[in-house]
């Protein structure tokens, strides 16, 4: 179960609006075959990938590779499964879903393919998809519930907020001392990874100040993905509007000294530094840090006086990706 979490962290928040879920087939003998996440929203659940790369494993049969679509890759396993689960465990940190939407119930595929026993980390809160655990018991499967529980429960954390309405988190970049300035910061990466971050949100804040000194385009372009609407929070409302973010083709650009704009958006990124950290502080319900491995004689992060709760961390191109939450504030959304 701790490959399928750190698995489902990697995709965190770019599953938007779906929760980012991981999964790990294991053979009767003990030797995991699979550990796969569901990657962005309409495409296969975690269950789905595991099953299809452990089905690779177990029969050496390469023409389901190509499948992309779930429906394909479910009627595939279905027709050609020809036992090899048989004995197999799965280990889900989200309750397999119950329900046929955007791509086919992942329980119903489980009793199909006839694995031995369905490990689940948490229970599926969302009324639309739960059930799964009865559906596979009803067919026979051993279910086994509330394995690492409070660590699939912090993966969903994002989602629970999707559901109640809005989701914002605080992405940050600073080397080891903290620094926020004085150049770029983060690796390529990291950078890429923020650009699918944007990719899927729906508005981006940030400062007037940063707007006016480092004249961003804040796009998702190194991605080819979309652009997300961005306020500038700001007390004085005149830009220079050949900043490249102004340039952007289809996108709304407000320039406002409030930030009630938020609450008109469902998934919310912020960047900044101390000052908008400061001004977000009550409305942010995730952090997000990317720490580079070097030091500069530049401003920061100095005055901030802030308790984290590390929920995932690793390493993304030269730099640590940390997703946090405020241990005491409105973050864990419990």
């Amino acid at each position: 179960m701790s490959l399928a979490v750190a698995e489902g962290w990697k995709y965190q928040i770019l599953t938007y609006p779906n929760p980012a879920v991981g999964a790990c087939v294991v053979s009767p003998c003990g030797k995991i075959l699979s550990v796969e996440a569901h990657k962005r929203a309409g495409m296969p659940h975690a269950e789905v990938e595991a099953l299809k790369s452990a089905y690779i494993q177990l029969t050496n049969d390469k023409k389901i590779e190509p499948l992309t679509e779930s429906k394909d890759i479910h009627n595939y396993l279905v027709a050609e499964h020809n036992g090899c689960f048989g004995g197999c465990e799965i280990y889900t940190t989200l309750e397999p879903c119950a329900h046929y939407g955007k791509t086919p119930s992942c329980a119903s595929l489980l009793t199909k393919l006839g694995l031995l026993k369905v490990y689940i980390g948490a229970k599926d809160f969302n009324d639309e998809a739960a059930g799964g655990a009865a559906m596979l018991r009803q067919a026979g499967i051993e279910v086994e519930e509330g394995i690492l529980q409070e660590k699939c429960e912090d993966l969903l954390i994002p989602f629970k907020h999707f559901l109640q309405g809005s989701f914002v988190f605080f992405k940050w970049a600073s080397r080891l001392d903290g620094s926020t300035n004085d150049g770029t910061i983060s690796s390529q990466d990291s950078r890429e990874f923020v650009h699918r971050l944007r990719d899927v949100c729906d508005l981006l804040v940030i400062g007037g100040h940063t707007v006016r000194t480092d004249r961003p385009r804040l796009d998702a372009r190194l991605i080819d993905g979309k652009a997300p609407d961005v306020l500038i929070y700001s007390r004085h409302k005149e830009f220079d509007r050949s900043i490249p973010l102004f340039e952007v083709v289809g996108r709304k650009v407000f320039v406002e000294n409030s930030l009630e704009r938020i609450g008109e958006y469902k998934c919310v990124m912020i960047e900044g530094s101390e000052r908008m950290f400061e001004a977000t502080r009550s409305l942010t319900h995730h952090y997000l840090a990317f720490i580079a491995p070097k030091m500069r004689p530049s401003d920061g992060f100095r005055n901030v006086k802030a308790d984290f709760r590390i929920l995932s961390e690793r390493k993304v191109g030269d730099d640590i990706m940390a997703h946090m939450i405020l241990n005491n504030g409105n973050s864990d959304g419990r």
